[in-house]
């Protein structure tokens, strides 16, 4: 996952250790979705790069996506220890974002190389953005796990140094490249925001604490923040968002 245009300051003041958080039932909850959904998010990533690397022009390149796959699988593996470690069922805790996160990639299933490059880097910078809102509301532990399984795969640089040889070297793609990012960044946070609003214990995490209820300002000052890291990322790929 790419770690670039942090939507907000993951170097917030703590609120203690998990043994200390996790003893409030809601925290635990939202905590056990959050890593739920990452936990899922890291496995789809996974097997995206791998089916992804069918369509590498180069052994090169597919090589360098096998590469990204398996640092993806570590990092569904360090999530799958963790939920395990603090008494929760992995599969359980990811079970309820399967079908938005294949949902999400049934919409956007890439019709070649470029495509898939683009769709990787959208999608896996929104979903760092996500998650790093919600770090800064997080207990140490789990504050440190989530940004580490965000940590830089190294596809973020890959995708933009390949995009950007391929638009210039036919600028006609480029057109069709940023349609297609447009419509990775609509899917993206229609999902997200079906997830935020179906799951009461994350949605209250997200906007600070679990007295005032789903609050939809709050949550809409959120995406419109990673839409605006989202314009940033288009245009490092030489796309306008």
């Amino acid at each position: 996952m790419e770690t670039h245009g942090e939507t907000q300051d993951s170097a917030a003041g703590s609120i203690g250790d998990w043994a200390t958080c996790s003893a409030d039932p809601e925290y635990r909850a939202a905590v056990l979705d959050l890593l739920g959904a990452l936990a899922y998010g890291e496995l789809s990533a996974f097997e995206r790069l791998a089916e992804d690397a069918k369509l590498a022009p180069g052994l090169a390149d597919k090589a360098e996506l096998a590469r990204m796959a398996s640092a993806e699988f570590q990092h569904y593996q360090r999530l799958h220890d963790r939920l395990a470690e603090v008494g929760a069922d992995p599969q359980e805790a990811m079970r309820p974002f399967v079908e938005p996160l294949e949902l999400f990639h049934r919409m956007t299933a890439p019709s070649d190389w470029l495509e898939g490059l683009v769709k990787a880097y959208v999608g896996d910078a929104i979903a760092t953005d996500f998650y790093r809102e919600v770090a800064v509301r997080l207990d140490d532990d789990t504050r440190d796990l989530v940004l580490g399984v965000m940590s830089d795969t190294g596809h973020a640089q890959f995708a933009v140094d390949k995009v950007r040889q391929a638009i210039e070297a036919d600028p006609r793609s480029g057109g069709r490249l940023a349609l297609w990012g447009r419509r990775l960044m609509g899917e993206a946070l229609s999902q997200a925001q079906r997830v935020v609003a179906e799951r009461d214990a994350l949605s209250n995490l997200l906007v600070g604490g679990s007295v005032q209820g789903f609050d939809l300002v709050e949550v809409g000052k959120m995406f419109n923040r990673i839409t605006e890291a989202h314009t940033r990322r288009m245009a490092a790929l030489g796309l306008a968002s």
